[in-house]
């Protein structure tokens, strides 16, 4: 592989975004594949992938430049190179990369990957507390899958096709995809591609959605007429396939506390021919109450540190602090005892996290049940899903039935 200056130029200008100007990566990396439009595939692949790929080993490839944050461009450079010497790739004869000590990087690769915080690239906090919480077999076994570069996995809208119909599409674009057993909607690509291109995409067919958060829909075991609440919608993704299962018929009531991902999930749900969803800002507690005893279904997709979820995510394990995971736990508890209120007699509950940790799991929904509003609460059966055993995000889902 041969490096191009303006692709590197642009993977440093993002680095210097997400470690310096603390930005999200992946809206760093969509604004910087739209800085030149003469970029093909391969080059806006290039981009992304390195960028991720970077920030993902941070710890590691800082240690073996020998740089400290906060990172100037010359020490984003020796990263960089670090990256480059690891993959393979000969270094051109740039000034950034004068003196860059090759054969030194491997030794110290090697040297360095002994120690599962360097070799797994992670904070030692989130490192202890995965030990505390999985055991050292299990949490080093998922920290290595978390490290992975995620599938692409679509589910499909069966509103408008079927998964069989999507295939077919698909390959005539040049895109293959493989069915997932077990998972009705899923389709896996078999080579990363730039899916929201096609016209199928465009027409609403399908929606990117990992197979584990595919799961939770489903297990909220949905029939057509129902009144569901989504009560952490955001964006939407679980929204439209709790919608796609109930054929277009019954209500959806969908909230969150940012009006901008309703917006979003107001555009994705017109591209998707979704049209029985009501769209709810959490402003104050009046749209809750309101719908206390009222829902068949309930929703509680809560937000989590989202340490399931790091292959797409690399930047998390670098902005999470010990006080927001403790802050979390909080509000985890907190919305289950308020949400869980407008579950009707006989109704059911779905109460999800994109997490690994049992104490935002297991441990909440067992904390939950012993509380006054739990006891109304039936516990029927819960999902453990680990990247490391799924090959898929790491995800827990916990089905409950209020007592009719």
């Amino acid at each position: 592989m041969r490096l191009h200056r303006n692709l590197c130029f642009a993977v440093i200008d993002g680095l210097t975004s997400i470690f310096n100007e603390d930005e999200y990566a992946d809206k760093v990396i969509q604004k910087l594949l739209k800085r030149d439009k003469r970029w093909g595939s391969r080059d806006r692949g290039f981009v992304a992938e390195t960028t991720y790929d970077i920030v993902r080993w941070k710890r590691l490839y800082a240690e073996i430049a020998e740089v400290k944050e906060p990172f100037d461009r010359d020490n984003l450079w020796r990263m960089f190179a670090v990256w480059a010497t690891l993959k393979g790739i000969k270094l051109p004869d740039w000034k950034y990369f004068e003196g860059t000590p090759t054969r030194k990087i491997k030794g110290k690769f090697d040297e360095l990957s002994k120690s599962r915080v360097l070799r797994e690239s992670i904070p030692d906090w989130i490192d202890d507390m995965g030990v505390a919480e999985l055991g050292e077999v299990k949490w080093t076994k998922e920290l290595a899958a978390q490290n992975k570069q995620a599938d692409v996995i679509l589910r499909t809208n069966t509103l408008k096709t079927t998964k069989e119909k999507l295939q077919n599409l698909l390959f005539d674009q040049n895109i293959e995809t493989e069915f997932i057993k077990g998972y009705p909607s899923a389709l896996k690509l078999t080579e990363r591609a730039n899916v929201f291109v096609t016209e199928a995409f465009k027409k609403g067919f399908f929606e990117v959605q990992d197979a584990s958060s595919q799961m939770v829909a489903e297990m909220l075991d949905v029939k057509p007429g129902m009144k569901v609440v989504d009560t952490c919608a955001g964006a939407g993704g679980k929204t439209l396939h709790i919608a796609s299962l109930m054929q277009n018929k019954g209500q959806i009531v969908a909230m969150d506390i940012y009006e901008s991902k309703l917006k979003k999930l107001k555009i994705r749900a017109r591209r998707n021919g979704v049209h029985n969803v009501d769209l709810k800002v959490l402003d104050s507690t009046k749209p809750i109450k309101k719908l206390y005893n009222k829902a068949d279904r309930v929703l509680i997709d809560a937000p989590c540190s989202g340490l399931g979820v790091l292959r797409r995510n690399p930047d998390a394990k670098w902005k999470l602090e010990p006080e927001f995971i403790d802050r979390i736990r909080g509000v985890q508890q907190d919305v289950l005892q308020k949400y869980s209120k407008m579950v009707k007699p006989g109704g059911k509950l779905v109460y999800a996290t994109c997490s690994v940790l049992p104490s935002e799991n297991q441990n909440q929904v067992q904390a939950f049940l012993k509380t006054e509003a739990g006891t109304e609460f039936t516990f029927v059966k819960d999902k453990k899903v680990l990247a490391h055993e799924s090959g898929f995000d790491g995800f827990y889902m916990a089905l409950l039935e209020r007592k009719a």
